[in-house]
C-alpha cells in the first residue's frame, strides 16, 4: 500500500492548524530553520507575518526560495512539506494578518488577549506580511501503510 497523499489531502492537510518549520537559505551557511504560526487555504498560498527586523525577515526576498514542513507528532505519522518561492513581502495589519493567526492558534477569546498583551498594533508597525507560492510538494501518511 502506498503512503503517499493526494493533492487533496496534503493540502487539506496543510490548511489544519500546525506549527511549520521554515526553512529559509543563507550564502555561506546552513539554512535557517525557524519554526512560525502560518495561514493556508486550499488552492491558495502559504503566508506568515514576522517582524521585518527578524532573521529571516532579513532574508525574505520576493523569489527567494523557501521550504515549509509540517507534520502530526502522534502516530501514525503525517507530513506534509511544501518548497515555493516568496512571491509577496509587504507591511502586514493586525486585523487582517496576525489577528486571524492568534485566533487559528489561540482560539478567539486567547488569540484576542494575545493582541492586546502583546502590545496590539503599536508593536507590529514594523512586521511584514510574507506569502508564499507552493511549487513542490512532498508528503507522506503512515496511516495508509498501516491500514488505519
Amino acid at each position: 500500500m502506498s503512503i503517499a497523499m493526494t493533492q487533496q489531502e496534503k493540502e487539506t492537510f496543510l490548511a489544519a492548524v500546525h506549527v511549520g518549520i521554515l526553512s529559509i537559505p543563507r550564502e555561506g551557511q546552513a539554512p535557517l530553520t525557524v519554526p512560525v504560526w502560518y495561514g493556508y487555504e486550499v488552492g491558495g498560498e502559504v503566508w506568515f507575518v514576522t517582524s521585518r527586523d527578524s532573521r529571516k525577515g532579513q532574508l525574505l526576498t520576493l523569489g527567494c526560495p523557501v521550504s515549509l514542513c509540517v507534520q502530526d507528532e502522534q502516530p501514525p505519522y503525517k507530513y506534509v512539506t511544501v518548497e515555493g518561492t516568496v512571491s509577496a513581502v509587504k507591511p502586514s495589519e493586525v486585523e487582517r494578518d496576525v489577528r486571524p493567526l492568534a485566533h487559528r492558534y489561540l482560539g478567539r477569546e486567547r488569540g484576542d488577549h494575545f493582541i492586546a498583551t502583546t502590545g496590539g498594533a503599536e508593536a507590529r508597525e514594523e512586521n511584514i506580511l510574507v506569502c508564499i507560492q507552493p511549487r513542490r510538494w512532498l508528503a507522506v501518511d503512515y496511516s495508509k501503510e498501516l491500514q488505519i
